[in-house]
């Protein structure tokens, strides 16, 4: 059983888009997934707006104890998958959070009582390293970096490889990284080769095989408020998250 928080502190890397394809793409391949969209601006829950949720309740209601964790849970238009959604109320969890004993491990509580029913469980992070992302880690298993192929995606790395070894050190000692996965690739720019020698260099087996390609396709799905194989199950962006499924169930 795995529970991977897709983590990067830097903005527009790919990380929701990784989060919602690699989640309905475990769950094609019929193991059951939960989503759970972390972050306050809630861009996984509009990914998803067209794709079968029926529950109004967030993630924010079962942190706060106003709601259960099961009770917040939503089915999908995938069988094998369920998703939990986000919204800006999340904000408030960071203040509301300072104050309670045992802050980090709030989440963990949480997932405790349903991981049993999940082969995996997704959590889409903050683009930020505050108390919302140190709950998800100490709650994961795994970290999933996910890091454009361009020279400044390279900064942070080491600040975030930083933060993740602290968390194992000093709280969870279970968490570990699962690999860096290149997105918004281009295999014609030299400059994407650089950076990929770059990883290769600094995080040696850590490197996913699987990249996910630069894509219209992939880009358009969220307005359609789905994930990719939903909309268009032969482009590259859907084919690459299933290549990367199946590399992880390797």
């Amino acid at each position: 059983m795995k529970i991977i928080s897709i983590l990067n502190q830097k903005g527009g890397v790919g990380k929701t888009t990784t989060a919602i394809n690699l989640a309905a793409s475990l769950a094609i391949l019929e193991k059951k997934t939960l989503l759970i969209d972390y972050d306050p601006q809630a861009n996984a829950t509009t990914g998803l707006s067209n794709f079968g949720l029926e529950n109004d309740f967030s993630i924010y209601e079962a942190m706060s104890g106003i709601k259960s964790i099961k009770s917040v849970i939503s089915k999908t238009n995938l069988e094998y998958m369920h998703f939990i959604k986000s919204d800006t109320n999340l904000v408030g969890c960071e203040v509301e959070l300072v104050n309670i004993r045992n802050r980090e491990k709030t989440l963990l509580k949480l997932i405790n009582k349903v991981k049993k029913d999940y082969q995996f469980i997704i959590i889409d992070c903050p683009p930020s390293l505050g108390l919302l992302t140190l709950n998800s880690l100490t709650a994961s298993t795994d970290v999933l970096i996910p890091i454009q192929s361009e020279f400044f995606a390279l900064e942070g790395l080491k600040s975030l490889k930083d933060t993740i070894n602290i968390v194992k050190e000093n709280i969870n000692s279970k968490l570990s990284i699962l690999g860096i996965l290149i997105t918004m690739h281009s295999k014609r720019l030299r400059l994407s080769k650089k950076v990929e020698n770059l990883l290769k260099k600094n995080f040696k087996n850590k490197l996913f095989k699987t990249k996910i390609n630069r894509n219209i396709r992939l880009a358009e799905a969220p307005d359609d408020g789905k994930p990719a194989i939903m909309y268009d199950v032969n482009c590259s962006g859907a084919k690459n998250y299933m290549q990367l499924a199946m590399e992880i169930l390797k």
